[in-house]
C-alpha cells in the first residue's frame, strides 16, 4: 500500500509530508479534489482522524495524523536521515527548533491572522499581544540566523521544512514586507529555503502578501429561506418586481470618525510645509510656528517609548525596526505628524515618539490596524506643564544631546 496523504493541495501542512517525502525519496500520494469541510466530514476520513482536522497520511500500519508526526515519520522511513542530523545533539536541536515553531512562530501567525479572515471572534487589544509575541520570537529567531545560514547544522534538516512551512503562511497571507523588513535574517533564510528545489517542487513560486487582510465579520449561520409552492392552476401573471427591489443600491463610503470631527483652526498640511521647509532658525521660526498653530481642542499629542528596548542591541536592525513602524503608520498620514528618536551611541539603544494626532485620543483604527502601537508605552502630552512642552520641542527639533544622550538617528512621519 502506498502512502496517502489526505489534504488540500495548498495546505501548508501538507507542504511538510510532500518536502520531506521529496527530500527523503518516499513516494507519498495526494489524494485528488480534497475538499476542506466536504472530504474530512465522511465516514471515511472521520474513522482515520475523528475530529475532522487535516492532513492525514493513510500509511501500511494504519492512519496517522498531526502534521509533525507525519513529516516525522517519513522521515524515519529513511535509514539515517540526514535530515534528523548527525549526532545526539543535533537531533535535539531539531527537535527544540520544530517545538519552537509549533509553539512561539506558528501560534501567532495563526492567531493574528485567522481573526481577521472571520474564523474567530477578532479582538483589537488580543491582536497586538499576538503580533508582540510573533515579534518577539522572530527577534529570537533573527538573532540565531545572524550566524547560522540553516536552524541546525550546514545543510536542510526536518527543523527546517517545518519553519519554513509555518513562516510560509504568514509571509504568503499577513506578514508584509514592511512587517519582515527589520528580520533581515529571517527574510534571506526564508527566501533561500522555500526556492530549494525540493521545497519549490512542492511550494511552487512563493509571493509575499502586499497587505494585512482587512477584519472581516464572522459570517452567521444563513437562515433557511421558505419555498413558496407554486401551483399549476395558478397562470397569473406575476408581479414585476423593481429595480430596486432586486438590488439595493450601493452604500456610500463610510467616512473616517475623524473627517466627522468639529473644524480645527490648525491645518496640518501647514505645519508639515513649515516644517520641511524651514532650513535655519528652526527653533525661531518652526517650532515658534507650530505652537501658534497647536490647536488643542483639535489635536493631541503623544509621547511614546518602546517597551523592549533592552532588544535593541543592533543599531541597524533597531533603525530597520523604527522606519518600519513608520511605513506602517501610513494609514493615519492625513492625520498625523510624528518624530521618532533612536538615542544612544552603544546598545542597547533607546527608542522615544512624539506624535500629533487629530482628536482628542489616539485614533481607534490605529490602534487596531498598527499591530506596533501595542509594543510602545503611550502618554498623553500635559501642554500646561512647561518641562512636557519642552519636551515636545526638543524633540520636533531633533535638539541634542536629548536627555543627556546623544542621538543614532531621528526619524520624521509627516
Amino acid at each position: 500500500m502506498a502512502l496517502v496523504l489526505h489534504a488540500g493541495s495548498g495546505n501548508k501542512n501538507a507542504f511538510k509530508a510532500l518536502i520531506v517525502a521529496e527530500y527523503s525519496g518516499v513516494d507519498v500520494d495526494l489524494v485528488k479534489d480534497f475538499q476542506m469541510g466536504v472530504s474530512n466530514k465522511t465516514p471515511q476520513f472521520l474513522n482515520m482522524n475523528p475530529i475532522g482536522k487535516v492532513p492525514v497520511l493513510e500509511t501500511p500500519e494504519g492512519p496517522l495524523f498531526e502534521s509533525n508526526a507525519i513529516a516525522r515519520y517519513i522521515a524515519r522511513m529513511e535509514a539515517d536521515n540526514p535530515l534528523y542530523g548527525s549526532s545526539l545533539i543535533e537531533y535535539a536541536h531539531i527537535e527544540q527548533w520544530i517545538d519552537f515553531s509549533a509553539t512561539e512562530i506558528d501560534v501567532n501567525i495563526g492567531k493574528w491572522l485567522y481573526p481577521r479572515l472571520g474564523f474567530y471572534q477578532y479582538v483589537a487589544a488580543s491582536e497586538e499581544a499576538y503580533v508582540a509575541a510573533l515579534k518577539r520570537a522572530l527577534g529570537a529567531l533573527e538573532t540565531h540566523l545572524a550566524s547560522n545560514t540553516y536552524l541546525v547544522g550546514d545543510s536542510v534538516t526536518l527543523a527546517d521544512i517545518v519553519m519554513s512551512c509555518n513562516l510560509y503562511l504568514g509571509f504568503t497571507r499577513i506578514m508584509t514586507k514592511s512587517f519582515t523588513s527589520e528580520f533581515t535574517h529571517v527574510e534571506r533564510y526564508f527566501w533561500t529555503m522555500v526556492n530549494q528545489p525540493n521545497i519549490k517542487k512542492v511550494m511552487g513560486d512563493v509571493k509575499q502578501a502586499e497587505s494585512v487582510p482587512p477584519v472581516q465579520k464572522r459570517n452567521a449561520a444563513p437562515k433557511e429561506k421558505k419555498l413558496k409552492e407554486v401551483k399549476k392552476e395558478d397562470t397569473k401573471p406575476k408581479p414585476v418586481v423593481k429595480a430596486e427591489e432586486e438590488e439595493e443600491a450601493p452604500k456610500p463610503k463610510q467616512k473616517n470618525p475623524l473627517d466627522l470631527l468639529p473644524p480645527s483652526k490648525m491645518i496640518l498640511d501647514e505645519w508639515k510645509k513649515l516644517y520641511s521647509n524651514t532650513k535655519t532658525n528652526f527653533r525661531e521660526v518652526a517650532i515658534k510656528g507650530f505652537w501658534d498653530m497647536y490647536d488643542p481642542e483639535g489635536y493631541s499629542l503623544w509621547f511614546c517609548d518602546f517597551k523592549y528596548n533592552e532588544e535593541n542591541t543592533v543599531s541597524f536592525v533597531t533603525l530597520n525596526k523604527v522606519g518600519g513602524f513608520l511605513q506602517r503608520m501610513d494609514l493615519c498620514r492625513k492625520y498625523a505628524f510624528g518624530k521618532m528618536l533612536v538615542i544612544g551611541t552603544e546598545p542597547p539603544f533607546k527608542v522615544k515618539g512624539l506624535w500629533l494626532f487629530r482628536g482628542p485620543e489616539i485614533p481607534q483604527f490605529v490602534m487596531e490596524e498598527c499591530y506596533d502601537m501595542a509594543l510602545y508605552e503611550w502618554r498623553k502630552v500635559d501642554i500646561s506643564d512647561a518641562a512636557q512642552k519642552e519636551r515636545v520641542s526638543a524633540m520636533i527639533e531633533d535638539l541634542e544631546p536629548f536627555e543627556g544622550e546623544a542621538l543614532l538617528d531621528a526619524k520624521c512621519f509627516k
